[in-house]
């Protein structure tokens, strides 16, 4: 198995940057798995036992100047990692500057993604930092576990609010309550609400849009729905607040998929960047 990449373009590096800090504020520990056209950070938590599911996907042309890779075989031209995303992010932070990047596996006491930074000088003596990130090689055989998860059946598909003003409204309303009820419907509207023994708050948001998201036959399984009538989810707020409070990718488009699978889809895309976010509903 082979991995080299080189980023020259600044704007490249600081996006790639972003990306990473964004899945390391959603987990700890993650699968990078690498293709020949594509880039994936995928946790894949069970859903139907309270763990949240991750599926992060961008094009390695928009990212990388060079791209080299040889997979486990001809057939199988892919490479699984498990990493700690947090330990990649500050390695791409210290080198922001960087004339140029290079990232390749490697093997030291252990396998590694060497992020190898050429730094700008002065003198014509060349300065190159270089960061050991240890990583985990999944085996072929795991390989199934990591597929991309199916787009769950859904009642209503909504688009978000400015993502700011959902993460401060969900901020006031995590110090009440620790679980949050997402409502919408066909008619672009949404509610954030909580309800306790003491005290009931809701905000709501109007005009929002209902865009199609994957197979428009899986919303409502195909049947015409009363464009009032609403879905919801209910969901531990602080997993709500995390993915709100991590996120740095400033998409273009986000969007709300709540269904009759007890869970909360949440989909940001921005150009080559689509991130995933799977949380499960609670009774």
């Amino acid at each position: 198995m082979k991995f080299r990449g080189k980023i020259v373009d600044v704007a490249c590096l600081s996006h790639f940057t972003r990306v990473v800090s964004t899945i390391s504020k959603l987990t700890k520990t993650c699968v990078l798995r690498l293709a020949a056209d594509r880039l994936f950070f995928i946790l894949c938590g069970k859903v139907a036992n309270g763990g949240v599911a991750v599926w992060c996907e961008l094009a390695q042309a928009n990212i990388f100047d060079e791209y080299q890779l040889e997979g486990v075989s001809a057939r199988d031209n892919e490479i699984c990692l498990e990493v700690t995303p947090e330990n990649i992010f500050r390695a791409l932070r210290t080198v922001q500057n960087a004339k140029s990047v290079k990232v390749k596996l490697t093997k030291k006491h252990c396998p590694c993604l060497t992020v190898v930074a050429e730094l700008p000088t002065a003198t014509s003596v060349s300065r190159v930092v270089t960061h050991d990130v240890p990583v985990d090689v999944v085996p072929r055989r795991l390989w199934c576990e990591f597929d991309e998860p199916g787009v769950p059946d859904f009642d209503v598909s909504v688009c978000l609010p400015p993502l700011k003003t959902m993460r401060n409204v969900v901020d006031r309303m995590k110090n009440l309550s620790n679980f949050l009820v997402v409502e919408a419907n066909l008619s672009g509207e949404m509610t954030l609400k909580i309800e306790t023994d003491l005290v009931s708050v809701a905000t709501h948001f109007r005009d929002l849009g209902n865009p199609h998201w994957g197979d428009p036959a899986s919303q409502d399984g195909g049947r015409r729905r009363d464009p009032d009538a609403v879905a919801q989810a209910r969901v531990d707020i602080r997993k709500l607040q995390q993915f709100l409070a991590g996120q740095q990718v400033n998409p273009s488009r986000a969007v709300c998929n709540i269904g009759h699978q007890r869970v909360l889809h949440l989909i940001l895309l921005h150009d080559d960047v689509s991130l995933q976010y799977f949380i499960p509903a609670v009774a």
